[in-house]
């Protein structure tokens, strides 16, 4: 798996640079992100780069497609297996609606169903693991997508660049000054993982990713939400660890807040990390803090003795869910 993610900026550069198909489509008002688990990560990421343009987009995870969904939506559905049920089930009723449509897969169903229905298909691999070949995904969908998703290709060059700074900082050729590294370390309870609006893509991605690679308990709250009502938790004591999620542009408000809560777990001698975003765009800060959170979790697989590919509860609920 580690060698996947050591390969995560030439990835992220070459399905950027692939001579994909792309889309011309028309009118479209509205865009519905489909995918579950790694896939629907992916969606998270497009909605935060999506959040201040007049572009609507939302993000299914699940079964249910808005009721708003017309012929002047886009539905993007991905599924790296192409045999998830959830995914398959939101296309299915997105041609119904008469939505425009377009998938991405390594194969399976989806790509079958795609076929008999002539529904634009683009086929994208998997290595290792869904959840490893994240930027794959995730750049291959730009490509395709970059005339309707307004970020300029300096952007994402940037966030390439970036990743290539990253990786040598985290990857597990360096064992000196591993950030990654250093935060596995700590984790030894019950990570609950805070963060501001903007970086919610990275936070799920990261309780995500615990759950999976290391099989363990994990807890992401929106830390201004958690001030309102979850924050009463800590005057009990547990083995639950605060990590703080900043991003370098947070809104002066966010700011302050994380200045008050650092005070408050300070006087009640509560440990806690810090984590902070790259400077850059708002892809580059989302994409190197999922690329630090996954090596992280990685190294805490290694160090508690677990193989971080197996998924066997998840293989479970799949085969029980089947179409």
């Amino acid at each position: 798996m580690h060698q996947v993610y050591d390969k995560w900026p030439e990835l992220a550069k070459e399905y950027y640079n692939k001579d994909y198909p792309k889309t011309d489509y028309k009118k479209i008002d509205h865009i519905i992100f489909t995918g579950m688990g790694g896939s629907g990560a992916i969606g998270d990421v497009l909605s935060a780069i999506l959040s201040k343009t007049k572009i609507h987009l939302c993000v299914i995870k699940g079964f249910n497609l808005p009721k708003t969904a017309d012929s002047n939506t886009l539905v993007v559905a991905t599924s790296a297996s192409g045999n998830t049920v959830e995914t398959l089930t939101i296309l299915e009723k997105a041609k119904e609606a008469g939505c425009k449509l377009i998938s991405f897969s390594s194969g399976g169903k989806l790509q079958d169903y795609c076929m008999k229905n002539n529904i634009e298909f683009i086929k994208v691999p998997v290595l290792n693991s869904p959840r490893a070949s994240f930027p794959i995904y995730l750049y291959s969908i730009l490509n395709v997508l970059k005339d309707l998703i307004p970020i300029q290709n300096t952007d994402v060059l940037e966030s390439i660049s970036l990743l290539e700074k990253t990786k040598k900082q985290i990857s597990s050729t360096n064992t000196k000054n591993n950030s990654a590294l250093r935060l596995a370390k700590w984790i030894d309870g019950i990570p609950m993982i805070y963060y501001p609006a903007g970086l919610y893509a990275a936070a799920i991605r990261f309780k995500n990713s615990l759950q999976e690679n290391t099989k363990m308990h994990a807890i992401a709250e929106d830390v201004i939400e958690a001030c309102h009502n979850g924050i009463v938790s800590w005057e009990t004591s547990s083995n639950v660890q605060p990590i703080l999620l900043q991003g370098r542009d947070d809104y002066i408000k966010t700011k302050q807040l994380w200045k008050v809560i650092k005070k408050y777990f300070i006087l009640n001698k509560i440990e806690f990390q810090e984590i902070h975003s790259v400077r850059g765009n708002i892809l580059s800060k989302i994409i190197n803090m999922i690329y630090l959170f996954d090596y992280a979790t990685i190294y805490c697989a290694v160090m508690n003795k677990r193989d971080p590919t197996p998924i066997k509860s998840i293989e479970y609920i799949k085969n029980k869910m089947k179409l």
